[in-house]
């Protein structure tokens, strides 16, 4: 295992979260630097590490906790791939509306660490919108919990939060708790290829049932998928009027991303204006509706910089998902410094004062 071009010192896989924290624990009072690895498939996000004395696997940790059909509820541990869980899901009828890019392979942890979501994201938000309870594995060898296996928990802070989206910087997560969906009575994706696809993205947008994905491409290829009831697909589908898409186009779709490949975010009214100026002939795929634009590499600096700079001026961002470590030293990961650096930099010395955890990955 490598991390941006640095080979850590040792891992561990421990098998449970007791044993994990222990481990956490101990590497922080020797001053070891700790990487938590999931799934690896996100491992390429954020700046390279200052050093990894431990890779701390948490793929060891991949039960299946408990199970709710009648609440709608399913609690994990961190290893476990979203594709298991989403197998145990379905013989009940229900799933989890998540589908990051750069799949399968995914652990629930990575993508929680990584704040990760996809084209599903238009109609089910992403999956901090209904994580509904976080176990996490402190520095101190403490296990933290926010929230529980429930829908409705007592208001307050929610911790839990603060370690979606941290790439364990500040704790690793170990398990967590999420309200299920039912699985829709009917699921059909439609395609298009038409003279104004920023045009027809908008008028399947404005459809009184709106797709609960839409993802267009480079090539002018667009993809709207509906759910609900058989007659409200049908209606929809027909009032599109597009072609039926091959049965597993969204499972290709997931596949995107790779070894060089950077996610833009800007407003959905501004997302055309952004991928104008991307170079001529760069690969990309957008998500319309929400305002995400994917771009694959291979990447010049210059190039890189002219475009994060125009995402910054439009009001957006650019990440650098994955990409070589030479590369993200000279351009950064992240790029402009969030108005928040100042209460991150709180928050990680409140959690982990001895920066054991990812140290380096971001800003502070």
């Amino acid at each position: 295992m490598v991390v941006d071009g640095v080979r850590p010192g040792r891992v561990e896989r421990p098998d449970t979260p007791e044993r994990l924290a222990e481990a956490l624990q101990q590497a922080a009072a020797q001053g070891d630097a700790v990487v938590p690895v999931g799934g690896g498939r996100a491992l390429g996000l954020g700046d390279p590490p200052e050093r990894v004395d431990l890779a701390l696997e948490t793929t060891g940790l991949d039960r299946i906790i408990d199970l709710s059909q009648h609440d709608l509820t399913i609690s994990v541990e961190a290893g476990a791939t979203l594709e298991k869980v989403n197998g145990a899901l379905a013989e009940v009828g229900q799933f989890l509306p998540i589908d990051p890019f750069n799949s399968p392979g995914h652990t629930i942890g990575g993508i929680l660490a990584a704040a990760l979501s996809g084209p599903l994201r238009l109609r089910y938000g992403s999956p901090r919108d209904f994580v509904i309870g976080l176990r996490v594995a402190l520095p101190d060898g403490h296990l933290a919990s926010s929230g529980g296996r429930v829908v409705k928990n007592v208001s307050g802070y929610d911790m839990g939060k603060l370690h979606q989206g941290a790439l364990g910087s500040l704790g690793v997560i170990v398990a967590a708790s999420f309200k299920t969906y039912p699985q829709p009575l009917a699921d059909a994706t439609v395609e298009a290829t038409p003279a104004d696809p920023w045009a027809e993205a908008a008028r399947a947008l404005a459809l009184k049932q709106a797709p609960v994905a839409l993802e267009l491409t480079a090539e002018g290829r667009l993809l709207a998928r509906f759910s609900g009831t058989a007659e409200g697909v049908a209606r929809m589908t027909a009032d599109l009027g597009w072609q039926p898409a091959p049965a597993r186009v969204w499972e290709e779709h997931s596949r995107r991303g790779g070894e060089h490949w950077a996610r833009l975010s800007v407003g959905p009214r501004r997302l055309p204006e952004l991928v104008r100026q991307l170079p001529p002939g760069s690969r990309w795929w957008a998500s319309p509706g929400i305002g995400t634009l994917h771009w694959a590499g291979p990447f010049e600096a210059g190039h890189l910089l002219r475009v994060r700079g125009d995402a910054e001026r439009l009001g957006g961002s650019l990440v650098l998902m994955a990409a070589p470590a030479e590369l993200k030293r000279q351009v950064g990961a992240w790029g402009a410094a969030p108005a928040t650096l100042d209460v991150m930099r709180r928050l990680k010395q409140a959690f982990d004062p001895g920066r054991s955890l990812s140290p380096g990955r971001y800003p502070v």
